[in-house]
């Protein structure tokens, strides 16, 4: 199955002149570089074509590379690629259904089918992992830059190998990255973890103010007020959710931000055992059975979420 896939993606690749690549709202690192990173690796095959990655900036992963502008005419006669969105409502700026011809290179649970393509393998780290398997399967070459971006978004989105999901495959990749392109992979680890004081006067915060259910449900409520004290934006929230892995007295850990401007409520799930994406997918959410996300439209939805999840840290106790 896997060879036919590489190979009717890798054909449309090559057929289309005009590509435009997408990934999910609120973009984390393995969204952006599996993007950019494809975007490179096409452009290094195919230096003719017009490529171009759509989707709303996020400025503290600028690094990784500059986004395009959507517009009416890059839906004629082109081709998207989708990297790891498993759902059509959450396709950042484009609308899936208009293109010609379309691509789902995915990592989560499957949730809808809305490509004609679709690649989907929840058993790997990350969508920026996939794109490295389709490159060494097909007739695509990675340059530098795109491999810089793809173990980058490997490396986030894995937790540093630390997921259950990592493999000796997940290794192999990386090690073949490594000796082919050369990377400084220490200049990109900086890249990754470098943050302003702000940000961890704000961690301070997150650590002194977390409650923990009867059962090992650790969450905080981060208000708007809150995020303009630190100075930070709700997305900061929920990128420092995987420094919270160690919490002796938590199975599950929750962070809940407040996003004014979209008038909902981020959260971020992690666990270290109970399965976590059905009770997200019950408040409308998803993700993977360790690792998933909600957008609530109150703290009162928060609160029940919390209950729903100590219930299931419950039932993993018994």
């Amino acid at each position: 199955m896997y060879n036919r896939i590489y190979s009717n993606i890798y054909k449309k690749i090559k057929k289309y002149d005009t590509i435009v690549i997408a990934r999910h709202v609120g973009a984390d690192p393995d969204a952006l570089a599996s993007s950019l990173g494809l975007k490179d690796i096409i452009l290094h095959a195919f230096p003719k074509k017009k490529v171009y990655v759509i989707g709303h900036p996020a400025s503290k992963f600028k690094y990784l590379g500059a986004l395009d502008k959507m517009s009416e005419e890059l839906y004629q006669k082109s081709l998207l690629i989708v990297t790891d969105t498993p759902d059509k409502r959450r396709v950042d700026g484009v609308d899936a259904s208009k293109f010609e011809c379309s691509i789902k290179i995915d990592h989560h649970p499957f949730i809808e089918k809305y490509c004609d393509i679709e690649w989907i393998d929840d058993t790997k780290t990350s969508a920026s992992e996939m794109i490295l398997e389709l490159v060494l399967n097909t007739r695509l070459k990675i340059n530098k830059e795109a491999a810089e971006k793809l173990y980058i978004g490997l490396v986030s989105d894995s937790n540093r190998f630390l997921f259950h999901y990592t493999t000796p495959k997940t290794f192999e990749l990386i090690s073949w990255l490594i000796k082919k392109t050369k990377i400084n992979i220490t200049e990109l680890y900086t890249l990754l973890y470098l943050r302003p004081i702000k940000e961890l006067k704000f961690q301070g915060y997150v650590e002194s103010h977390l409650e923990v259910t009867e059962h090992g449900v650790a969450y905080i409520h981060i208000t708007d007020e809150i995020l303009h004290q630190y100075s930070v934006d709700p997305a900061a929230a929920g990128n420092m959710i995987n420094n919270f892995n160690y919490i002796e007295e938590a199975l599950v850990w929750v962070v809940f931000s407040e996003d004014k401007n979209n008038n909902t409520i981020r959260g971020s799930i992690r666990s270290r055992g109970p399965i976590v994406n059905e009770v997200a997918a019950t408040f409308g959410g998803g993700g993977h059975i360790y690792a998933s996300g909600v957008r609530l439209k109150n703290f009162e939805e928060a609160d029940s979420l919390v209950l729903a999840l100590d219930k299931v840290c419950e039932d993993y106790r018994l």
